[in-house]
């Protein structure tokens, strides 16, 4: 099985909401901001064939499929659809992809799904063959979503989803498209049901999975979200999310799972690492993944 980390639309974002509660003096060491306290983002999915049997991408971006207006208040760098130009680097098209797996439905990781804005043109799906994996509870969330965060959701991307007749809703650690070479962790502190894939990897501990990679989603951002305080102005629930990131990278250091980044912008891929005062950091990293092979 090989990797690819694949660019999609790039963002800039206000960084006081991105750090939430880090003072600006110290995430402009991290992300130097812009005039405008704008700070540049990425959005990386991340594509592994074959697994399974089967090509999955894993995530989507932000996409093209907001028109001018909105794509300017949000941020979105390019007008082009990137995710499929960086697709067709790696050598593959959207009709390629056998199963697309989805964190969550959060505009920023799922308006890739959809074709470039057309003005007078109802949103369409652009993977004409694949499966989609959402979590449960994130789905239902999505259906009717709290005030909150209503802003972060395509309001059509439900409906089109369901009517592929190839919407596979996610309970548990694993699902029927990916059976256990994919296995899912769960958070809440971001939005409630965010789903965290693991791709497993090739050593047993103990009865335990060691060596693969989890895709980081929105509980960790980026290697600056690592730092176990910080948090985005974004999270629906910053003390849970504070929980489980702690949690959540304990395990991965244990059992040598990589992390993979969707929104930092120089690097894909780091290996956790903690200090002998219990803080969390990253080695080893990575800045893309071309044709990687995964290993223990």
């Amino acid at each position: 099985m090989k990797l690819w980390s694949v660019l999609g639309n790039s963002q800039k974002l206000d960084g006081g909401a991105m750090f939430g509660n880090a003072p600006r003096a110290m995430w402009a060491k991290w992300s130097p901001p812009d005039d405008e306290n704008r700070i540049e983002l990425a959005c990386r999915a991340l594509l592994a064939s074959p697994l399974a049997g089967k090509t999955v991408l894993f995530e989507a971006g932000i996409g093209a499929f907001f028109e001018p207006r909105m794509r300017e208040r949000y941020g979105v760098v390019e007008a082009r659809h990137v995710l499929v130009d960086s697709l067709a680097a790696a050598g593959f098209a959207p009709e390629d992809i056998d199963v697309v797996v989805l964190s969550h439905l959060h505009f920023d990781h799922a308006g890739g799904l959809l074709a470039p804005w057309r003005e007078g043109e109802a949103p369409q799906l652009l993977f004409p063959n694949a499966t989609y994996l959402v979590g449960r509870a994130h789905y239902e969330r999505a259906l009717q979503p709290h005030p909150r965060d209503r802003a972060s959701f395509i309001p059509e991307l439900p409906g089109l989803l369901e009517a592929t007749g190839r919407l596979e809703l996610v309970d548990g650690e694993y699902s029927q498209t990916l059976g256990r070479s994919v296995r899912f962790h769960y958070s809440d502190g971001h939005t409630p049901g965010l789903m965290l894939a693991e791709i497993v990897g090739p050593e047993l501990v103990d009865g335990q999975p060691h060596g693969g990679v989890v895709f980081c989603a929105d509980l960790i951002p980026g290697r600056s979200w690592v730092h176990v305080p910080i948090t985005m102005g974004y999270d629906r629930n910053a003390e849970l999310l504070i929980d489980e990131k702690k949690a959540f990278l304990a395990d991965k250091l244990e059992r040598n799972v990589h992390l993979f980044f969707t929104h930092d912008p120089q690097c894909a891929l780091a290996q956790v690492v903690r200090d002998d005062k219990g803080r969390f950091a990253t080695t080893h990293e990575v800045a893309e993944l071309q044709a990687r092979a995964l290993t223990a």
